[in-house]
């Protein structure tokens, strides 16, 4: 494996400052072992955010997080966290049984593995705000032209997580900072869900005047209610996790 601290020599920014060097590169990372991405699978109907950067200098951390989804499992996801290892504390900072919570985590940070931690000994820069969905973490990473992406993913890998590169682009090919790739996203939901998306849509249970509810769907599916709002939820949690990331 490269060098994770040894660059290339740089070379002189042309008039404007422009280099037209850097990429832009979205990752997958099923962070095994660790909190997060095993609270995360064990709840798929529930997205998590992170909304602040730890603070902290002694071996306790705190992070505010962000939960969306099915509010009947927000407060198992909460609970989940305070039960595992590294976490010392978890703390609602909004109240249980809404949609979207807001809660504070303090982390024994001498047992925290963070994947931010393996960027930084690359010297990677990447977004804020990381989004968790059904155990995995999603990451935008900026690089520069002599960045070596393979050999940071066999990094993260070497921990023992999975890495999935989801998109690699130049920054100057980027029309905006807001460009989606839908097919990216549709292949991360399971045929059910795909199949359970495209009946609610067809039906109308997207609809301005919301012409279908969650029976119709379940009807045209075959399946019992309970289990197609389940279809959508998941589904609709990877969606919005992937157009929250590009809506900013």
């Amino acid at each position: 494996m490269a060098d994770p601290t040894s660059k290339a020599p740089s070379t002189t920014a042309p008039s404007g400052g422009y280099t037209g060097r850097m990429r832009e590169a979205t990752l997958r990372i099923r962070h095994n072992g660790q909190p997060e991405c095993e609270v995360s699978a064990s709840h798929p109907n529930v997205t998590m955010r992170s909304v602040s950067s730890m603070t902290g200098r002694r071996a306790e951390r705190r992070r505010i997080i962000e939960l969306t989804g099915d509010p009947d499992a927000i407060p198992s996801f909460v609970e989940a966290f305070r039960e595992a290892e590294s976490i010392v504390a978890a703390e609602s900072l909004t109240p249980l049984g809404e949609d979207r919570v807001y809660v504070a985590l303090t982390f024994d940070a001498t047992s925290w593995d963070g994947i931010a931690d393996l960027l930084a000994e690359y010297g990677v820069h990447h977004r804020v705000g990381t989004v968790i969905s059904a155990g995995w973490e999603r990451w935008t990473l900026y690089l520069d032209s002599d960045d070596d992406l393979g050999a940071l993913i066999d990094h993260i890998e070497s921990r023992g997580n999975d890495v999935k590169l989801v998109r690699q682009v130049e920054m100057g090919d980027l029309d905006s900072p807001t460009q989606f790739e839908p097919l990216g996203v549709l292949s991360d939901l399971s045929p059910r869900q795909r199949e359970a998306l495209a009946v609610a849509v067809a039906t109308g249970y997207y609809g301005y005047d919301r012409d279908a509810g969650i029976e119709d769907v379940a009807d045209e599916l075959g399946i019992g209610t309970t289990t197609a709002w389940e279809h959508l939820a998941r589904a609709e949690g990877k969606l919005m996790g992937e157009l929250e990331e590009y809506l900013g």
